[in-house]
């Protein structure tokens, strides 16, 4: 049977790795949540600059401060994450070396995201 859709019809939404617009969508996200988190935490840094280890500790034991540290943490690695595998994909052109990447970028942020977290509920949580 013939397929009756036009040609904008066929690939709307659709590029090569069939999600094209939800990765747009995931990085514009992330970078208008990462405006507000960031300010947030510019400031945080800021108002801690010459505190003492025990004063960082008790502002991170604030569950306010802790979770929008987490969620400044999470959205700017997940941002990175989008940005370098955008980058990978439409600058690197041997196949292997571009999934090898690709893999290397998932490792790498998943790790640093992973550390991120633990420091902060290590602080957080008074350990």
């Amino acid at each position: 049977m013939a397929d009756m859709r036009t040609p904008l019809a066929k690939v709307r939404g659709l590029g090569s790795a069939k999600d094209g617009t939800m990765h747009f969508w995931h990085s514009r996200v992330t970078s208008v949540a990462a405006i507000p988190l960031t300010l947030f935490f510019l400031v945080l840094v800021i108002s801690l600059n010459g505190a003492t280890y025990q004063e960082v500790r008790a502002t991170f034991a604030n569950p306010l401060v802790s979770v929008l540290t987490l969620a400044t943490l999470l959205i700017i690695v997940w941002h990175m994450k989008l940005g370098m595998q955008v980058i990978i994909e439409d600058y690197i052109f041997a196949e292997r070396m571009k999934w090898t990447l690709l893999m290397l970028n998932s490792f790498f942020t998943g790790v640093l995201a992973l550390v991120s977290i633990f420091a902060l509920l290590k602080m957080a949580f008074g350990a």
